[in-house]
C-alpha cells in the first residue's frame, strides 16, 4: 500500500472547448492533478484550458488518440507519478469514482483497473450499436486471454508505474483501448474491472461515427489478433 500516492490525471481533449472547462474547475476544486494533452484542437480548447489553469501539453498537430494518451504518460513517468489515471474531457467520467478506482492498484491486487458501466448497468450505457461494438469486443477479449472485460473500450482507467512506463514507451495509436488490454495481458499484467457510473457527453462530438465505427471494429480486430500471435516467447512483466 502507498502511502501518499501521487496521481495524476491524464486528459486527452480535441475540441473539447465547450465541456472541458467546468471539468477542470472542479477537479481543481476536489484537489486532484490533471494533465490536459491538447490533441492539436483547432477550437478554443487551449485557452480554455489555460483559463482554468490547468497544466496543459499542446500538441503541434493531431496524433489520435493514442498519441496523446502516451504523451500523458511520458509525462506521468518524467514527473515521478505512482498512478496514472485516464480520464476524458468530455464530461463522461465522474470524479467521484476515482478512489474505488485507484483502491486495487493501492492494495496490490492489479496493474489496471477500468471503470466498467456495465457491471451493475446503472447510468448512461451508450448507444445500442455501441453496445453491441463492446459485448463483441468483449468475447473476443475472452477467446484470445480467457478473461472478461464487460468494458473494454472504457477510456477510464488507472495504471501503476509498471505499466505507465510501459505505455510510455509504446501504446497503441487508434482506438487503444481493447488493443491495451490485451497487450497487458499478453505481458502477465493483472487487470480488474471497477463498477463506475458515466455521464453522457457535455459538449463535443465523437471521434466515432458512421462509417468510421466500421472501420474501428476492423483495424481494432485485426490489431488485437495480431498481438495475441506475439504471445510465445514474450517477456512478462
Amino acid at each position: 500500500m502507498l502511502p501518499n500516492p501521487k496521481v495524476l490525471l491524464i486528459i486527452p481533449a480535441f475540441n473539447e472547448g465547450e465541456s472541458i472547462g467546468p471539468l477542470l474547475i472542479a477537479l481543481r476544486e476536489q484537489g486532484l492533478s490533471a494533465l490536459v494533452v491538447n490533441d492539436g484542437s483547432t477550437d478554443d480548447t487551449a485557452e480554455v484550458c489555460a483559463a482554468a489553469g490547468a497544466d496543459i501539453v499542446s500538441l503541434p498537430c493531431n496524433l489520435g488518440i493514442g498519441g496523446a494518451v502516451q504523451t500523458g504518460y511520458k509525462y506521468a513517468c518524467t514527473h515521478g507519478y505512482d498512478i496514472a489515471i485516464q480520464f476524458d474531457g468530455d464530461g463522461q467520467h465522474r470524479a467521484e469514482f476515482i478512489p474505488a478506482l485507484i483502491a486495487p492498484l493501492l492494495s496490490g491486487e492489479a496493474d489496471v483497473a477500468i471503470g466498467s458501466r456495465y457491471i451493475e448497468k446503472e447510468g448512461f450505457q451508450s448507444t445500442f450499436l455501441r453496445r453491441a461494438g463492446i459485448r463483441y469486443f468483449s468475447r473476443l477479449i475472452h477467446m484470445i486471454s480467457g478473461q472478461t472485460v464487460t468494458d473494454p473500450t472504457s477510456g477510464f482507467r488507472a495504471v501503476n508505474r509498471k505499466i505507465m512506463a510501459m505505455f510510455a514507451a509504446q501504446y497503441p495509436t487508434d482506438y487503444p483501448e481493447p488493443e491495451s488490454i490485451v497487450h497487458v495481458l499478453r505481458l502477465g499484467g493483472r487487470i480488474v474491472e471497477v463498477p463506475v457510473l458515466m455521464s453522457e457527453r457535455a459538449g463535443g462530438r465523437s471521434s466515432i461515427r458512421s462509417l468510421r465505427s466500421v472501420y474501428y471494429m476492423i483495424k481494432v480486430s485485426m490489431a488485437i489478433l495480431i498481438d495475441a500471435l506475439r504471445r510465445s516467447g514474450a517477456k512478462h512483466l
